[in-house]
C-alpha cells in the first residue's frame, strides 16, 4: 500500500461520509435518535461509532494513550455530531496526506478500547478504518433509506468517477 492510495481512500472515506451526513441532516430528531435494527441501534448511535473510530485511530496512529469510547448521549443532537465530525474529518486527512511510506509500514502498539495491548502495522489499521467505515455508513444509508431519504451511491467509482 502507498501513500497516495491511501489518501485516495480517505478522501473517499471522507465524501462518502459528507454524503450521508448531508442526507442525515434532513431527518428530523425524533428520526436521528429512533430505535433501529442494527447494532449501533439509532442513526445517532451508527454514527457516533463511526466518527469516533476515524478519531481514535488518528490518535493512535500518532501516539496518544489510550482513549475511551464515546456514548452517543454525548450527541443529543445530529448538528452536535456533524460538527465533531467536521473538526476532525481535516485532522485525519492531515495526518493521511503527511504520512510517509515508512510511516505506513512502522509497527506500533495501542491498547483497544476493551483494555487489550495489540502491535499493528500502520496501513493495516488505516485500511481497517476505511472499510469499516464503509460498514457502518451503509448501515447509515439503510437507515436513511427507511426514513426515504437515501443517500444514493457511495460507491468508490461513483467517487472516482465524480472527479474525487
Amino acid at each position: 500500500m502507498n501513500q497516495q492510495m491511501m489518501l485516495t481512500l480517505f478522501q473517499y472515506n471522507a465524501w462518502s461520509t459528507a454524503k450521508i451526513l448531508n442526507t442525515a441532516s434532513n431527518l428530523t430528531q425524533e428520526q436521528f435518535l429512533a430505535l433501529v435494527p442494527f447494532p449501533y441501534g439509532s442513526l445517532r448511535g451508527t454514527l457516533v461509532h463511526a466518527c469516533f473510530a476515524e478519531w481514535v485511530w488518528r490518535r493512535r496512529w500518532e501516539g496518544s494513550p489510550r482513549n475511551p469510547g464515546w456514548k452517543a448521549e454525548e450527541f443529543p443532537t445530529f448538528e452536535s455530531l456533524r460538527t465533531r465530525w467536521e473538526e476532525e474529518q481535516p485532522k485525519l486527512l492531515e495526518f493521511v496526506a503527511n504520512v510517509t511510506e515508512e510511516e505506513l509500514n512502522r509497527k506500533f502498539n495501542y491498547v483497544s478500547t476493551e483494555g487489550l495491548p495489540h502491535e499493528r502495522v500502520v496501513w493495516e489499521s488505516m485500511m481497517h478504518v476505511i472499510i469499516h467505515g464503509t460498514q457502518h455508513k451503509t448501515e447509515a444509508a439503510a437507515i436513511l433509506t427507511g426514513f426515504d431519504h437515501s443517500p444514493g451511491d457511495i460507491d468508490l467509482i461513483v467517487f472516482l468517477n465524480e472527479g474525487r
